[in-house]
């Protein structure tokens, strides 16, 4: 084991590439069976700031069809699904049988940010805190997968994922007011999540903690724990065989006037008529 890991004791990019395809692989058939059993199964993506869950998720959705599988990650609730029961803007996007939907924060919010920075009353977080595992009961108890998983990194961690996003250009879309805010109120982020564990860490739908200070660590992992917590079955289809192209004669123009082409920045003309 000691040539998969460098000095750091984080695992070598060749070793874990090739970990992240295997697990790649398990997880199409864990698509074909869902479809297969009209399971519907829901995967909640919850915890600190820069703690890797948009990571992870993309890679979990590297190679699977984004028609079985899905991402629901919703922006700032509109003045109407304010007026709304707090679960109503998530029901419509829970999954129909054969399908799987990863929630890239979720309901959660209530227990969270909107908790902490005062955009919900008292008398709305404490109802949250109660309701939330009824209707989370409700949901399993309907047959559905209902899986959590809450990443969490150390202060010193996420401030160096801060900084490294404040100096780069391609990153600093990541860095948020918000973000600024909860680095400022680590300690009552912390009170919200252990207080929310207190509450909805239930047997039907419990918490689980990955361990996200090495970002390519808390990927392998966490794919890796999904595939066991869902039992699937290999129904990859076989290949197909192909049949014979046709052959018409018919040879299409060399040039053709009036199309409009994409400059050849990269790359050089070839034939393909």
């Amino acid at each position: 084991m000691a040539k998969k890991y460098k000095k750091s004791g984080k695992i070598k990019n060749k070793y874990y590439e090739k970990e992240l395809a295997k697990l790649q692989g398990e997880l199409v058939k864990l698509q074909y069976w869902i479809r297969d059993q009209g399971l519907r199964v829901i995967v909640i993506f919850e915890g600190r700031d820069a703690a890797g869950k948009g990571g992870t998720i993309r890679r979990i959705m590297r190679r699977l069809n984004p028609r079985m599988v899905r991402v629901v990650a919703l922006p700032k609730p509109s003045d109407r699904e304010q007026r709304q029961w707090y679960f109503q803007r998530y029901i419509e996007h829970l999954p129909a049988e054969g399908e799987m939907v990863l929630f890239d924060r979720s309901w959660y919010n209530r227990a969270g940010v909107e908790w902490v920075m005062g955009f919900c009353t008292q008398d709305q977080y404490r109802h949250f805190l109660h309701e939330c595992p009824v209707f989370e009961r409700m949901l399993v108890r309907d047959g559905v997968f209902l899986i959590k998983y809450w990443f969490e990194i150390s202060a010193e961690e996420q401030e160096r994922r801060f900084r490294s996003r404040n100096q780069d250009p391609r990153k600093l879309w990541k860095l948020s007011p918000m973000d600024m805010e909860s680095r400022a109120r680590w300690d009552e982020y912390s009170k919200a999540r252990d207080a929310m564990f207190a509450y909805t860490d239930i047997e039907e739908a419990p918490w689980y903690v990955v361990q996200a200070n090495v970002k390519k660590h808390a990927r392998l992992n966490c794919i890796a724990h999904l595939l066991t917590v869902t039992p699937y079955q290999d129904l990859t289809p076989d290949p197909v065989e192909f049949p014979p192209r046709e052959d018409s004669g018919y040879q299409r123009p060399r040039t053709a006037e009036g199309l409009n082409y994409v400059p050849l920045v990269y790359g050089s003309v070839y034939d393909d008529n």
